[in-house]
């Protein structure tokens, strides 16, 4: 099993007082480059559990945007199971259940109505996927809205690899009957003042949308999107379709070292991707952009040494952010933006200050 060493690294965030860390788990291959297989690993023994305690029943998996997305994906596809993810993307011709996260950067969360609508006749529980609870306040606020909807019968759980919930906490959930999985249990109290450094000395680099390199760029059909209500075997289907026409358009060699980058909520087929060719002999490492302004310092004992600022891929007037990029043979970034020149710019000129061979994949 996983200790606090392997699971808990606490970073600074900058300008946020409702909550002054942030828990950076160095294999969740979000905000710290992971090796893929080591990333599966820990969604898979999550996965695990949850068919140990709810294997009879028929769940509707729920992963938590943006640093959950792939958590999720991964549990699904490993049970077989419904899957859907929040969103704070905009989805043409839907309507939305909306609920907050009070403590994060960007807290409005979303769920597409018309798909909880068509699953939720053909459910046993739903379960809601986390990196890290800290009170659980967020899920029962959607599970609120859930009940209300669709009345009282439904069955519910939260699992996570982190849980940090008190006492107080924990009995709410006992109460309503809210199952509570997790890998790692815990304390907080210690996380603020581990955040607090003396000054924020790393390397904060600022990157516009001008002057950017040669990438190669391709499109690859067939893209499945988590934000709606997918399959998870059918999930994985399209993500392995996926990693075939990418190995139809490139060659790879034994040893390469190879980084794959995901873009904020994009991050399960950016991982899934890296393990092919991880599983192909490749020296592979997988994190993801992301909307969490994080403070960096130069402190050996800190996570995050070096900032880009970036615009999103997503929405040019939106701040993205990417740390600690090193040199590898290759870079492939794979998106599911099709658009956004002036975010890719951002992005490939930011990967190129330490990279030659970068390769764009849209997955539309």
């Amino acid at each position: 099993m996983y200790s606090e060493k392997d699971l808990v690294a606490v970073g600074k965030r900058e300008n946020n007082k409702k909550r002054n860390y942030l828990v950076i788990n160095p294999l969740q291959g979000k905000h710290i480059p992971v090796r893929p297989g080591q990333a599966f690993e820990l969604f898979d023994t999550l996965a695990d559990m949850i068919r140990t305690a709810y294997g009879e029943e028929k769940l509707l998996m729920v992963g938590f945007a943006e640093t959950a997305t792939a958590i999720g994906a991964e549990v699904a596809v490993r049970l077989g199971a419904k899957y859907i993810q929040t969103t704070r993307e905009d989805i043409p011709g839907v309507t939305y259940l909306f609920f907050s996260e009070s403590h994060s950067h960007a807290t409005e969360q979303k769920l597409v109505k018309e798909d909880i609508d068509r699953v939720i006749g053909e459910i046993d529980r739903v379960i809601f996927i986390e990196d890290e609870v800290t009170t659980g306040n967020t899920i029962l606020g959607i599970i609120n809205v859930l009940e209300e909807l669709y009345g009282e019968g439904l069955k519910f759980a939260v699992a996570s690899l982190l849980n940090g919930m008190e006492r107080e906490h924990l009995e709410v959930y006992e109460k309503r009957g809210i199952g509570t999985l997790y890998l790692l249990k815990t304390r907080h109290e210690k996380y603020a003042s581990l955040a607090e450094r003396p000054m924020a000395d790393g390397a904060y680099i600022r990157y516009g949308c001008s002057d950017c390199l040669s990438v190669r760029e391709m499109e690859i059909a067939g893209k499945m999107d988590a934000r709606r209500l997918v399959d998870g075997l059918d999930y994985k289907r399209a993500c392995e379709a996926l990693w075939r026409d990418i190995t139809d358009a490139f060659e790879f060699e034994a040893g390469e070292r190879v980084l794959v980058v995901g873009t904020e909520e994009c991050m399960y087929p950016a991982l899934f991707t890296a393990r092919c060719m991880e599983e192909k002999g490749l020296t592979v490492w997988s994190h993801s952009t992301t909307r969490s302004p994080v403070m960096v310092f130069s402190d050996d004992t800190y996570p995050l040494k070096v900032r880009y600022e970036l615009k999103s891929l997503y929405d040019k007037n939106r701040t993205t952010y990417i740390y600690n990029i090193e040199s590898y043979d290759r870079v492939f970034i794979i998106t599911d933006a099709l658009y956004g020149e002036e975010g890719k710019n951002s992005l490939v000129s930011a990967i190129a200050r330490k990279n030659k061979n970068i390769n764009l994949i849209r997955w539309c």
